[in-house]
């Protein structure tokens, strides 16, 4: 029993001996391996000074390179960027001048024919020429500015005017909302002269944060009281007084009421060769440049039938109006009449212009001249004509004037939604006229 049992404790010292000495030849092997792999990837050794992986100067020079990259990187793309916005903006101002510079041209080439045209006149007596090449004069001869008429005024104008012409606009608090889309289409357009006489200090600061070009009057009793509080054909009375200085200073004046949307430039489509340039109220070439109305009589018997001439007025919310004496003969009696009782001032202005003379009324002579109504055009002709003729809606007006309907803003939106922004059916919401 002892014998045997001697046997077995040896052989199991043995066979452990066996399994140690071959976890051991084991690990030697691994230990090899592992060392074969570090002496290929590590040749210098794997903690050496001169190793490049574990370089630790090297290291944080390699870093302090990188982020000094990073930053100039940065630095370079921000003065990129900067240099960019420079140049962009310049090349806006360039864009700009030139476009001032083409308008000028323009009005130089075009007062040039029209001075011409006076010097035959008006230069020393001649005879008729042929049948048929006669013509008359049409278009007066500018004042001479008087700049001591408004000093502050003249230095503003000097600044926003273009060619001597701008778009002037009268405007209270009543209207801010309307002002609003007003100027904002100006500036989409990317008209530079113009200009809005504030009516009181909280239009003023409206448009100076605004970046608008402005003007506030000197305190005046008389008209103050109606520019703060008045609606909108009072406040629309005021500008027959207010335009004679623009006028007196030299200065062409595109009066515009703040109920439109410019789409054009409307000073690339006047002609200039008239004192009045007006947008007219008709809807149709009958109603805007005049027609033949036979009144009927029946009681007369043969001569039953009266030929009358008719046209429908011209809208004092847009014209075009020359620095000339029957310009602002016309300013004096519509603003004097206005002045003596409750007139409404697109009438007097009309029957200024159009009554002749006759006993006991002398007529101005002033000339005028009638705007394309498909270009300035009345929101009458937009809502019952044009937005319901397929070929109509690809013409694209100069301006759109909401005169017609009381529901303004909303319409001068949608009208900026049709024609800028593309939505088609913008219009299409809103009634012929008024409900």
């Amino acid at each position: 029993m002892i014998g045997r049992r001697d046997g077995a404790l040896m052989r199991n010292s043995s066979s452990t001996q066996s399994l140690l000495k071959s976890r051991i030849a084991i690990a030697i092997a691994i230990g090899i391996f592992l060392g074969c792999i570090f002496a290929f990837f590590f040749p210098h050794g794997a903690f050496s000074s001169n190793s490049p992986h574990f370089n630790h100067h090297h290291l944080t020079r390699s870093i302090s390179q990188a982020v000094s990259t990073s930053c100039e990187s940065s630095d370079r793309l921000n003065m990129l960027k900067a240099e960019f916005v420079a140049v962009s903006d310049k090349n806006a101002e360039l864009k700009r001048q030139v476009n001032v510079l083409i308008e000028k041209l323009r009005l130089a080439e075009q007062g040039k024919d029209h001075a011409e045209k006076q010097v035959l006149v008006l230069g020393e007596p001649h005879k008729a020429g042929p049948f048929g090449t006669v013509q008359g004069l049409r278009t007066n001869p500018t004042i001479v500015p008087d700049d001591s008429v408004n000093p502050r005024l003249a230095k503003i104008l000097e600044k926003v005017a273009v060619g001597k012409e701008l778009i002037v606009a009268l405007a209270n608090s009543n209207v801010k909302d309307m002002l609003e889309v007003w100027f904002k289409s100006i500036q989409k357009v990317g008209i530079p002269n113009y200009l809005v006489v504030a009516l009181d200090d909280e239009i003023a600061r409206f448009c100076e944060s605004n970046d608008i070009p402005v003007y506030k009057r000197d305190p005046d009793k008389g008209i103050d009281s109606v520019g703060k509080t008045g609606g909108n054909h009072a406040v629309s009375g005021l500008k027959f007084h207010i335009l004679r200085e623009f006028l007196q200073l030299g200065y062409s004046v595109l009066l515009s009421d703040v109920d439109i949307v410019y789409l054009q430039n409307p000073f690339h489509y006047l002609y200039r060769d008239s004192d009045v340039e007006s947008m007219s109220d008709g809807h149709n070439n009958m109603t805007v440049y005049g027609y033949n109305d036979v009144f009927d009589e029946p009681a007369m018997g043969w001569a039953r039938y009266a030929h009358t001439m008719r046209i429908w007025v011209y809208n004092s919310g847009f014209f075009y109006i020359r620095p000339t004496i029957p310009s602002i003969e016309l300013l004096d009696r519509v603003a004097n009449r206005l002045s003596r009782g409750n007139a409404w001032d697109q009438a007097v202005f009309n029957e200024e212009l159009f009554f002749p003379s006759h006993p006991g009324y002398d007529g101005l002579y002033a000339s005028r001249r009638t705007m394309d109504f498909y270009l300035f055009m009345n929101s009458k002709v937009l809502f019952k004509t044009v937005r319901k003729d397929a070929n109509l809606r690809k013409l694209k007006p100069v301006i759109v004037h909401v005169n017609y309907h009381p529901d303004k803003l909303p319409r001068m939106q949608a009208v900026v939604e049709f024609y800028f922004n593309g939505k088609q059916d913008a219009l299409s919401p809103f009634p012929d006229g008024s409900e």
